[in-house]
């Protein structure tokens, strides 16, 4: 617990992000993925400090449909441990926690995970993540199902990025 707790310090202290399997593909800047009634766009992550045991997800996720959807779940080879979390002013203190329900996609709503809100947390990662690279991921949502998405790694101060989805052809092709 102590190491989580330690791992949730420098995840808020230096707002930076994990190591992946790195992909050699030109990230188009905005790319929307279907996936049911969900719209996804704009996933990144950004780039770690060496060392850094944590790193942050971040994508948009639109429910165009009418009925409700639910994230319940990421995985990612960057990490031995992904989550799903909110970050929340308690009082005067931020604070992190996991949401085991998973992230209700209200039906016609667009849910935003950004630094600072609802975020996918990678933590035991494997190591560093280099800025120009990206991270595979895969989100499971209760109706829309399973979806592998690539997110980019932009710089550790990163606020937005665009998202490659698994076999979609680079928007220049």
């Amino acid at each position: 617990m102590k190491n989580y707790v330690l791992s949730a310090l420098l995840f808020v202290a230096y707002s930076t992000f994990a190591r992946a399997e790195s992909h050699a593909m030109e990230m188009p800047a905005a790319v929307e993925l279907i996936a049911g009634d969900l719209s996804l766009t704009g996933a990144f992550t950004r780039a770690t400090l060496p060392n850094a045991p944590v790193a942050g997800g971040f994508l948009d996720i639109s429910n165009n449909g009418a009925v409700d959807d639910r994230l319940i779940s990421a995985v990612s080879p960057i990490s031995m441990v992904t989550q799903i979390h909110e970050m929340a002013m308690d009082g005067d203190v931020m604070k992190m926690r996991e949401l085991p329900d998973g992230l209700v996609i209200p039906a016609g709503e667009t849910v935003n995970l950004k630094p600072g809100g609802y975020h996918v947390m990678f933590m035991d990662i494997t190591g560093p993540l280099a800025e120009g690279e990206t991270i595979k991921v895969r989100l499971t949502f209760e109706i829309a199902g399973e979806v592998d998405i690539y997110m980019p790694v932009g710089a550790p101060n990163a606020k937005m990025g665009g998202m490659q989805m698994h076999g979609m052809p680079k928007a220049s092709e």
